[in-house]
């Protein structure tokens, strides 16, 4: 399945690694886990890593990114990571380069690239880098492994989403294997200071109904301002306030920004791909997000969602 970005990863002395924006722990280390790889195997390569950043992940080694002007991508090789769109892309100056590649586990959408290496039955796009790796014996340390590690732990929410299975454990496995502190990543990602605490409490106590149980939160800009929290933290870092309730199968979480609502769906037991498709996002069955114009517009969605679980 990767011959052909081994091939052309041995074949460019530039590369230069994209991922979406808003980065979540998956685009993040598949992006770090794939320069690191590429470093301890092919030393005399130039990596690049590209994109927005996150305070969320600030604790990832070698999580900052680099600033490279146009000219780098003359004669390079650009590999996009986990990303289903071109409008996704943190940094879209990837057409500059001379070959493309995409490496993907989300729903196939479209084909923007070159090479295309898409697998929706991976949880991750971590999943994928590692079994890249581990198909073409190349070495893994310590850096790539707990990149790697971190985007398997996050996309896949601890192991509990359906496309985890043995070949997630394995891979996970080999990634353990390269050495580093599994429990300071734990504390990194899952401690919450008691002022995160706080926020959670006053977001579940936002929660709302459909006639048909699905569960919402709405966060107006005016709300956003007075809360002093990103984005990133209030959208995705909410939506799980929603999880686990008894009797709710699905559950979306509504962010007003300056560029629209940011939509963030889960399911535990319906496909709600669809939906976000339809409003131009995009995912997975179960977990899936969009970006709407406005809030009549994300009422429309969660009025498609309701009679989803209604059907």
């Amino acid at each position: 399945m990767f011959e052909a970005v081994l091939e052309n990863i041995k074949k460019y002395d530039t590369i230069i690694l994209h991922r979406h924006s808003r980065p979540d722990g998956d685009a993040m280390g598949s992006q770090i886990g794939m320069k690191h790889i590429i470093l301890e195997n092919f030393p005399n390569k130039t990596v690049y890593t590209v994109g927005d950043s996150t305070k969320y992940l600030s604790f990832m080694p070698d999580s900052v990114m680099d600033e490279i002007p146009d000219e780098a991508f003359n004669g390079s090789l650009a590999i996009l990571l986990d990303f289903a769109a071109p409008d996704l892309a943190s940094d879209n100056r990837y057409t500059l380069a001379e070959k493309t590649v995409r490496i993907d586990h989300h729903i196939y959408c479209q084909t923007f690239t070159d090479i295309e290496v898409v697998d929706s039955t991976f949880e991750s796009c971590c999943g994928m880098v590692t079994a890249f790796a581990v198909e073409n014996n190349l070495k893994i340390n310590a850096i790539a492994g707990e990149a790697l590690y971190t985007g398997m732990l996050t996309d896949s929410c601890r192991f509990r989403y359906d496309s985890t299975n043995s070949r997630t454990f394995k891979l996970a496995s080999a990634l353990i294997d390269t050495g580093f502190d599994k429990n300071e990543l734990y504390r990194n990602l899952y401690s919450d200071t008691f002022e995160s605490k706080q926020l959670k409490a006053k977001f579940t106590l936002k929660i709302k109904f459909t006639p048909k149980r699905v569960a919402y939160i709405y966060t107006t800009r005016e709300e956003m301002l007075t809360l002093g929290a990103d984005e990133f933290s209030v959208s995705r870092g909410m939506v799980s306030t929603m999880t686990d309730i008894k009797g709710v199968d699905v559950w979306v979480n509504f962010t007003e920004t300056e560029n629209g609502v940011l939509c963030e769906l889960r399911s535990s037991r319906y496909n709600i791909n669809p939906i976000a498709v339809k409003y131009g996002g995009g995912g997975h069955q179960k977990a899936s997000g969009a970006c709407v114009p406005d809030r009549e517009t994300a009422m429309k969605m969660l009025e498609d969602l309701n009679e989803l679980v209604s059907n």
